[in-house]
């Protein structure tokens, strides 16, 4: 609890584990707040079912609040104007803030009367798209950290977030964010692509980074890397140099 979890992905997709979290804490009981600005729901609801969790059930309990990106910015751009009292989550399209974002993340996963979740979990994918559809570094940074406050501290939850990057990117604001992020993440879970190319029996590495250093003083961070393959339902993960190809 009171966790923030850095999702990285380099030369690859690591949406394999956003899909990964969901379907773990949904099966834990978490309330879920899931603002998905890469991907529509169907698409999130199609891989969690070959995980064996159904995301329309777990919204029709309440136990999941879904913002669909994709679809909240065509509405905010062409679609109907908003109702009083009931702005849009991605104003920021137009005002150039994340403050009402931010507000219905807090929203979301206030306690309700009733309901007896084992713990709230803000679930992001992708914070990169927030500078592609014009928000600032600092603004981006800003609604991190409320709501690293708002969920991790006040509400003893955890926040997980993805981010993509690329070190010989020239994309200067992407890696400051994620810079940053890295500084400030309990653990991160960093997906890289094979320096050597295409393998059908390795599909990646990922390095688990446990930031100790973060929370005691003179402590080193323990830094884990292995091998994997994604398959259907689930995914291989091995020691450098054990894969299939090999042995």
């Amino acid at each position: 609890q009171g966790q923030f979890t850095l999702l990285r992905d380099t030369r690859t997709d690591g949406s394999f584990l956003v899909h990964h979290f969901l379907s773990f804490y949904l099966r834990a009981g978490c309330k879920v707040c899931f603002v998905a600005l890469l991907q529509s729901f169907s698409h999130y609801n199609v891989v969690a079912q070959k995980l064996g969790v159904s995301l329309a059930a777990a919204k029709e309990r309440g136990q999941l609040v879904f913002l669909e990106g994709l679809q909240s910015c065509l509405d905010l751009l062409f679609g109907e104007e908003e109702q009083p009292g009931q702005p849009s989550p991605l104003q920021f399209l137009s005002c150039r803030e994340l403050r009402a974002l931010f507000d219905f993340v807090r929203a979301s996963l206030a306690p309700a009367d009733g309901q007896a979740w084992n713990g709230p979990v803000l679930l992001l994918d992708d914070l990169s798209l927030l500078l592609s559809l014009g928000a600032a570094p600092v603004a981006v940074l800003d609604f991190i950290h409320y709501c690293r406050v708002s969920v991790c501290c006040q509400l003893k939850g955890n926040v997980v977030v993805l981010v993509h990057s690329n070190e010989d990117s020239e994309d200067e604001e992407n890696e400051l964010v994620v810079n940053s992020l890295c500084h400030h993440s309990d653990l991160i879970l960093w997906a890289q692509g094979l320096a050597t190319g295409f393998c059908k029996d390795v599909h990646g590495q990922i390095k688990i980074i446990k930031r100790l250093s973060l929370r005691q003083a003179a402590e080193q961070d323990v830094v884990q890397i292995y091998q994997y393959k994604i398959q259907d339902r689930n995914v291989t993960f091995f020691a450098p140099g054990l894969s299939a190809a090999v042995l």
